[in-house]
């Protein structure tokens, strides 16, 4: 049974970064226990352990302290950003962090950005607490900017949070290589049609179908080389 150490950033007292009516602390705590929840339901062999499950305070070495003494197999932890800027997702590893830590690392930092998007400020290393003082592989995670306003606008989406938890539980999952319950791979097989487009690809798919790249059928199915060859060929084509 893999143990996952899930930190929550501040709490109670202090609610973190605040602007745009966030605050960082409650963006935090509803990604853990979004990544607790879906990383136990979907898949095999993993217990996912929280610093905090309410808007309680802790005390930094109090969080690493715990995660230690419970023998966690890796730690993330949950922050949003603030310092202006253009916003975007960044991650941060310790200055000397092991190499199971850079790993862990860019295997979250590509998962979340492969379904949140956006601007992409990169895998850094910096001598934070939760990072260094942690006994096990650990990344801290900096979910955009509350202090910029197409940052907070999108945190106050659901289908945004979605995208940060499902980054998350994939990149866990990626990295300790878990395997999904049966009801999931069940579950996963028949929760789409592909005959029928996705409501936020609908107007992308038509403008492209119209546009001949596509030939308008299947728009769930997934794509192979041979007929991405021809897509491109017909884009190519349309250039000319």
């Amino acid at each position: 049974m893999f143990k996952v150490w899930v930190d929550a950033g501040h709490g109670g007292k202090d609610p973190g970064a605040v602007a745009n009516g966030i605050q960082e602390k409650d963006i935090a705590l509803k990604v853990s226990l979004g990544i607790k929840e879906r990383l136990e339901s979907r898949y095999d062999n993993v217990q996912v352990l929280l610093s905090r499950s309410t808007d309680v305070f802790l005390e930094l070495r109090d969080r690493t302290n715990k995660a230690n003494a419970a023998g966690a197999d890796i730690l993330v932890s949950i922050h949003c950003n603030a310092g202006g800027g253009k916003g975007g997702f960044e991650s941060f590893r310790y200055t000397s962090a092991s190499q199971t830590s850079i790993k862990l690392q860019d295997v979250l930092h590509k998962s979340i950005m492969g379904k949140l998007g956006g601007i992409d400020r990169g895998q850094k290393a910096q001598n934070l607490h939760m990072v260094r003082e942690s006994k096990m592989p650990a990344v801290l995670t900096e979910n955009l900017f509350v202090d910029v306003a197409a940052d907070a606008d999108r945190l106050k989406q659901t289908n945004v949070i979605d995208a940060i938890i499902d980054g998350h539980v994939q990149g866990i999952a990626t990295y300790l290589g878990l395997n999904k319950t049966a009801k999931e791979d069940n579950t996963m097989a028949n929760e789409r049609d592909i005959n029928v487009v996705s409501p936020w690809a609908k107007e992308a798919w038509d403008q492209m179908t119209n546009a001949g790249y596509f030939d308008g059928k299947r728009p769930g199915a997934p794509i192979t080389r041979e007929e991405m060859a021809i897509v491109l060929k017909r884009l190519i084509s349309s250039l000319k």
